[in-house]
């Protein structure tokens, strides 16, 4: 029977320094490691540098991405919903003669949109 404790290797390191904390030892039979031994920890402690390297990593393309993509005029994040589709909605919202069913279907807005904008106002 085979059992999988980590879904990456930073979660199994952080899993293994849990253990440690709370003085219990892991062992793993098929790839014969033992963090009670020098060589189980050196292999934990290589673990948690590629973890970490691997962090590293991903967090550099990330940000290279962004980079780049505010080259090409990229801005990212959420797309501004129309002003005066908004407007609309307020004037409509205000006149306290519709309701809010009948104001979202009129303007198209969504009702968190809606609220989100109201909550600003």
């Amino acid at each position: 029977m085979t059992v999988t404790i980590g879904r990456s290797t930073k979660h199994l390191v952080d899993l293994i320094n849990d253990f440690q904390d709370k003085g219990i030892n892991f062992v793993s039979i098929n790839e014969n490691i033992d963090t009670t031994t020098a060589m189980g920890k050196l292999v934990f402690t290589i673990f948690s540098g590629l973890a970490q390297f691997e962090r590293d990593i991903i967090s550099e393309r990330t940000k290279s991405g962004l980079d780049a993509a505010r080259a090409r005029g990229r801005k990212g994040g959420r797309p501004k919903k129309d002003q005066s589709k908004l407007d609309m909605a307020f004037r409509m919202y205000d006149s306290k003669e519709y309701s809010i069913q009948e104001i979202l279907g009129a303007t198209e807005v969504s009702r968190a949109t809606f609220y989100r904008y109201l909550g600003r106002r």
